[in-house]
């Protein structure tokens, strides 16, 4: 009876602790929240200065043939964090703040549409040296994936595009009606409650997360809010549809069944296009499957890249 008082005391006194350091030091908590997770799945934080001058922040890990992934619009490398735990013993993992977001440069006066965004990662993955590489991405990070294969396929082993953007018809109706009537964005957040409700579009069970640790996240999205109207644009008014049909690279695409972002008949514009291209559905997930559903996301790839190896080691 005794151990077990003792245990219930320490119990409690270190939930009033980490209640205490939330609350008190919230910044600190995050960072330190961030830094455990990205620990767990074997990710170091690093940078790197291209000759241009851009500065790309990114995460690290793991051995074997190269694996970049791409986040969304509004998103950063901590997209891909509990995902990469399952992908970091088979590949060599890379995941960048996509310049404009997170803590890579933001050069206030940059072209951001697609051609330039693949033309900077490529620079990173010149200087990186990682080689012909994997690439996978996300929404816009998706849209950038398919652009940089078609530009240089020789460079792409194979795509992974997740609730990829193709074109302005990918985006549900509801958000383009919302932004042409309005002029209000629904996937920017210019406050915390607008940082919450953009959670809530995104994901199909948005984790807890607590009010001050939540309002530091935010400050994130809330003071790129002006860079990020201007980057939407660029997303939403370009096409990658012409230049990727026919394009023979081993493709998995994966949409969440909940999706409230990305059509789902995006899935078939790119299954018609991609001649060697599968499409999967994932049950219980929204815009971003590889942060709601990690394990089964990365069950899913790699099953694919093993079928790939078979159907190759078949020719």
């Amino acid at each position: 009876m005794t151990i077990v008082l003792y245990s219930a005391a320490f119990v409690f006194m270190v939930s009033t602790a980490l209640i205490a350091f939330i609350y008190l030091a919230p910044a600190r908590a995050v960072t330190a929240a961030l830094t455990a997770t990205r620990k767990q799945s074997g990710l170091v934080r690093k940078e790197i200065t291209l000759p241009d001058g851009l500065r790309y922040v990114y995460l690290e890990g793991g051995q074997g043939e190269s694996l970049l992934l791409l986040h969304g619009f509004g998103g950063n490398k901590d997209s891909y964090t509990r995902v990469s735990r399952f992908f970091v013993r088979r590949y060599r993992v890379i995941i960048p703040d996509i310049i404009g977001f997170g803590e890579s440069a933001r050069p206030p006066h940059a072209d951001y549409l697609p051609p330039a965004q693949v033309e900077w990662l490529r620079a990173l993955s010149q200087a990186l040296n990682l080689g012909r590489l994997h690439l996978g991405g996300n929404s816009m990070g998706g849209q950038i994936a398919l652009l940089y294969a078609a530009l240089y396929p020789t460079e792409v082993h194979s795509l992974w595009l997740l609730s990829p953007a193709v074109a302005k018809n990918s985006f549900k109706p509801d958000i383009v009606n919302l932004i042409t009537r309005s002029g209000r964005n629904p996937l920017i957040a210019r406050n915390v409650q607008e940082f919450a409700q953009v959670m809530a579009l995104g994901m199909c069970k948005p984790p807890f997360i607590p009010a001050p640790m939540l309002k530091v996240l935010a400050q994130e999205r809330i003071q790129n809010a002006v860079l990020e109207e201007r980057i939407f644009q660029k997303i939403i008014d370009y096409s990658v549809e012409d230049q990727i049909h026919g394009m023979p690279i081993p493709t998995l695409v994966v949409f969440g069944k909940q999706d409230r972002v990305i059509d789902a008949e995006t899935a078939n514009v790119l299954s018609k296009r991609l001649p060697n291209s599968k499409v999967v559905f994932m049950p219980n997930a929204g815009h971003v499957p590889m942060f709601e559903q990690p394990r089964q996301c990365a069950n899913d790839y790699l099953s694919f890249g093993a079928s790939m190896l078979a159907r190759q080691g078949k020719r």
